[in-house]
C-alpha cells in the first residue's frame, strides 16, 4: 500500500485555528449508523466554524469488535464509499476518524486517518496494542511499526491512538520530529471513582497525563475519547485540549456525547517556550547515543 503522509520541507509554523472534539458513542459493528453520526457532527462543527475536527478511536466501527473485525474493515481510499462520504461532507474542514484498516495483505490494524483537502492526508496504525485486563487487541489486530510527524495547513502535528499516549517515548519522538501539536484519539473505559474523588479514577488519570505531557513538551495536546457502553464496558469521555503550559483550554463532560470547541493560539506556544526552553535545551545526540548503548548491552545479555 502507499503510506500516506504529506511532508513539505518549507513547512508552516503553527497558526491560530479552531479545533473541535466530537465525543461520540459509536454503535458496535454498525458502520452505516456511525457514518450518519459522523456526518451530523461534521455539519454541526462546520456551522460553528471548526477547522479541525477529531473523532474517537474506532469511531467508524465501535471498539469491542473481536470476530466482527473482517466485516467492518475498510481500505482508506477516496473511492471507498465511507471515506468518499466523509471527504465530501468535510469539505474544507480537516477531520480525524478512527477505523479498522484492512491492508492489501489482509492484515487488520486499529488505525486513524487524517483527512484534508479532499484526500487521505496521513494514516497512522496503533503501535501499542493492550492485552491485559479487559483488553485483547493483540489477538485480532496487527501492530503498527512507525511514527511520523506530518505537516498540515495549521502546522506540524503527530497522531497516536489511546495506549500509545502512555508510552512517553511516542510524544518525545513526535516533538523531536517537529510536531508542535499532538493528537490522540481514544476508547478508554471508565473506572470507578476513588473514595473522596469527584471524578472517575481513569478519567482523572488521562486528564493528568495529557496536561502533563503538554506541559513537559511545551506543545498543544488534543485528546478525544469516546462515550457509551459496549459489552457492559462504559467509556468515560472527558476529551480535553491542553495548552503548552499544561492548562485545560477546554474539556468535554464525562459520560455523555458532546462537541466542544476551542481556539489554538500560536502565541501561547511562543510564550511557553520562552519560559520553558525544552526544545532549545534537549540533547538529542545524547539520547540517541545512550539508547544505542542500552540496546547493544541488552543484545549482549546484560540485565536491567
Amino acid at each position: 500500500m502507499t503510506w500516506y503522509s504529506h511532508y513539505h520541507p518549507a513547512r508552516l509554523t503553527v497558526r491560530d485555528f479552531k479545533i473541535g472534539l466530537a465525543q461520540i458513542a459509536p454503535r458496535l459493528g454498525d458502520v452505516a449508523a456511525n457514518l450518519d453520526k459522523h456526518l451530523a457532527y461534521i455539519q454541526q462543527a462546520k456551522d460553528q466554524g471548526v477547522e479541525l475536527l477529531l473523532f474517537p478511536e474506532l469511531s467508524i466501527t465501535g471498539y469491542s469488535l473481536r470476530d466482527l473485525t473482517p466485516d467492518v474493515a475498510l481500505q482508506p481510499r477516496a473511492d471507498e464509499p465511507v471515506f468518499a462520504r466523509l471527504l465530501q461532507a468535510a469539505g474544507e474542514m480537516d477531520v480525524v476518524v478512527g477505523f479498522i484498516e484492512r491492508s492489501s495483505r489482509y492484515l487488520y490494524y486499529n488505525a486513524a486517518a487524517y483527512l484534508s483537502a479532499g484526500q487521505l492526508w496521513h494514516l497512522y496504525r496503533k503501535v501499542y496494542l493492550p492485552t491485559f485486563t479487559l483488553f485483547d487487541e493483540g489477538r485480532f489486530w496487527a501492530a503498527g511499526d512507525r511514527l511520523r510527524a506530518f505537516d498540515t495547513r495549521f502546522g506540524r502535528m503527530a497522531l497516536t491512538i489511546c495506549r500509545d499516549a502512555w508510552h512517553l517515548s511516542m510524544a518525545y519522538l513526535s516533538v523531536m520530529d517537529g510536531a508542535d501539536m499532538l493528537l490522540t484519539i481514544s476508547a478508554a473505559p471508565a473506572w470507578s471513582s476513588a473514595p473522596g474523588e469527584p471524578r472517575l479514577t481513569r478519567a482523572q488519570g488521562w486528564d493528568d497525563l495529557i496536561r502533563h505531557t503538554a506541559n513537559v513538551f511545551t506543545t498543544y495536546y488534543a485528546y478525544c475519547n469516546r462515550v457509551g457502553v459496549e459489552d457492559g464496558v462504559s467509556f468515560f469521555g472527558g476529551s480535553v485540549l491542553a495548552g503548552p503550559a499544561g492548562n485545560a483550554v477546554v474539556r468535554a463532560p464525562d459520560l455523555e456525547e458532546a462537541l466542544v470547541t476551542a481556539t489554538v493560539d500560536a502565541r501561547a506556544l511562543d510564550r511557553q517556550r520562552q519560559r520553558s526552553p525544552f526544545l532549545r535545551d534537549e540533547k538529542l545526540d545524547l539520547v540517541r547515543r545512550e539508547l544505542d548503548r542500552i540496546a547493544r548491552e541488552r543484545s549482549e545479555g546484560f540485565e536491567r
